[in-house]
C-alpha cells in the first residue's frame, strides 16, 4: 500500500554532496522520526541512511535481501525489516518474491529519477481521488470577508498521503477521522483524534461548514478545550495546506472601537486628529461624531459603525493602523470550494515534489560519478 509522510524543506545548499542530498531526502520523507542534529553525524551513520546511500541508491541495479543488507549495516533484521517497509510504501523501492529465500529489494526504475516519477504520479492521484470525500461533506458557501487579506505567512507544508482502503468492520472512528488521519491532519500518532467525535474531527467539520474564520476563542468555547490545544491542532491543519489563517475583517468594527477608546484615553483628541488618521481619512462631519462620542464615554461598535459606512474597507483598514490596532485572526478552509482547496493543496504539493525531482537527479549524478572515480 502506497503510504507516505512529506515534509516541506528547502532545497540542500550542496548540489553535489551526495551525503546532504540523502540526508535532505530521507527529510523531506520523515523516514526517521527524530533526526541526529544533535550528533556529529548528523544522522548520517544512522542505518536508514547507509542503507540509501550505499546500497539501494549506491547501488541501483543490484537487488538485496534483508539477511545481505542486516550483515551489512549490523542491524537486526527486524528492525531493517521495518525500515525497508517504509521505503516500500513510498513507492521508491520494490521487491520481488522470485525464487526462494528472501524478498529481494531494488530501487524502482533502476535509478532514484524513475522511482521519484513514479511517486508524484502516485501522490498527485491520490490527492485527485480522494478529495472527493472533502465535497461531499462541504458546507461553505464560499462569501468572501469585506476585505480579502492574503496569509502573512505560510505554515511549512506537511502532508500524508495514503491509498484508499475500506473501513474496517468495529474499527474505530468514521470515514472522516480515517481520511484526515491519512492526509496527516491528526498528526503522526492520532491516538484518541481518531474517534468520529474527537476535537481535531470536530474542528474540522466546522471549518467544512463556516464561512467566517474561526478564532482560538470560538473554538474553544464551541468545543471546548484550553486554547493551546485547539491552536496546535488548527496549525496542523494549516500545514497540510486546507487550512489558512487571515485577518478577521469582519471584525474591523469592533477592532477600530478598540483601537480608539484605547487612543482616546492614552493620548487624546489632537493625536487621534492628526496621528492617529481622522484628519487624513475622515470627513470633518465623521471626525466630529466620533470624537464627541469618545469624549463622552458613549461610543459603541454601532456608533463605528454608523459614522464609518461611507468609507472604504481598505480605507478603514488604514486608519486602524493608524491608530495602532490589529484585527484578530481566525481559520477557515483555504478555498471557496473543495475544488479549490484541492487545487491549493496540489500547488503546495506539486513545489515539493519538482524539489524531490531535483535532489534526485542531482543524486544520480554524483553516486554515478562517485561509483566511476
Amino acid at each position: 500500500m502506497f503510504s507516505l509522510r512529506l515534509v516541506e524543506h528547502p532545497l540542500p545548499t550542496t548540489e553535489r554532496e551526495v551525503d546532504g542530498l540523502v540526508a535532505w531526502l530521507i527529510d523531506t520523507l520523515s523516514l526517521v522520526r527524530k533526526r541526529g542534529d544533535a550528533t556529529a553525524d548528523h544522522g548520517r551513520a544512522g542505518p536508514v541512511h547507509r542503507l540509501l546511500r550505499d546500497h539501494l541508491l549506491g547501488a541501483p541495479h543490484q537487488s538485496w535481501d534483508a539477511q545481505m543488507l542486516a550483515d551489512e549495516l549490523a542491524q537486526m533484521p527486524a528492525s531493517l525489516n521495518h525500515h525497508l517497509a517504509r521505503l516500500v510504501e513510498t513507492g521508491l523501492i520494490g521487491f520481488t518474491n522470485e525464487g526462494k529465500g528472501w524478498r529481494k529489494y531494488f530501487l524502482r526504475g533502476g535509478s532514484l529519477t524513475n522511482a521519484v516519477a513514479y511517486l508524484q504520479q502516485h501522490a498527485t492521484l491520490i490527492v485527485q481521488q480522494r478529495f472527493n470525500l472533502l465535497d461531499a461533506r462541504w458546507g461553505r458557501s464560499g462569501e468572501p470577508l469585506p476585505v480579502e487579506l492574503p496569509e502573512d505567512e505560510h505554515a511549512s507544508f506537511s502532508i500524508g498521503l495514503v491509498d484508499h482502503r475500506p473501513l474496517q468492520t468495529g474499527a474505530e472512528g468514521d470515514e472522516l477521522s480515517h481520511w484526515m488521519n491519512d492526509f496527516g491532519l491528526l498528526g503522526e500518532r492520532p491516538g484518541a483524534e481518531i474517534a468520529a467525535d474527537s476535537l481535531s474531527v470536530r474542528l474540522f467539520s466546522t471549518l467544512l461548514q463556516r464561512d467566517l474564520p474561526l478564532s482560538l476563542d470560538e473554538a474553544a468555547e464551541i468545543h471546548g478545550g484550553q486554547k493551546a490545544r485547539v491552536g496546535r491542532i488548527l496549525d496542523r491543519f494549516r500545514a497540510t495546506g486546507m487550512v489558512e489563517r487571515v485577518p478577521r475583517t469582519d471584525r474591523l468594527n469592533t477592532a477600530l472601537w478598540t483601537a480608539m477608546t484605547s487612543q482616546h484615553q492614552r493620548r487624546g483628541e489632537d493625536w487621534m486628529l492628526k496621528k492617529g488618521g481622522f484628519q487624513r481619512l475622515l470627513n470633518e462631519k465623521q471626525q466630529t461624531g466620533l470624537l464627541q462620542s469618545l469624549g463622552k464615554g458613549t461610543l459603541s461598535i454601532e456608533n463605528v459603525a454608523k459614522h464609518l459606512a461611507s468609507v472604504e474597507a481598505r480605507d478603514q483598514m488604514l486608519l486602524l493602523n493608524l491608530l495602532g490596532g490589529r484585527l484578530p485572526m481566525g481559520y477557515r478552509m483555504s478555498g471557496a470550494s473543495a475544488s479549490a482547496v484541492q487545487r491549493r493543496v496540489q500547488d503546495r504539493l506539486d513545489r515539493v515534489l519538482r524539489r524531490m525531482v531535483r535532489v534526485a537527479g542531482l543524486l544520480d549524478e554524483a553516486l554515478a560519478a562517485q561509483a566511476s572515480d
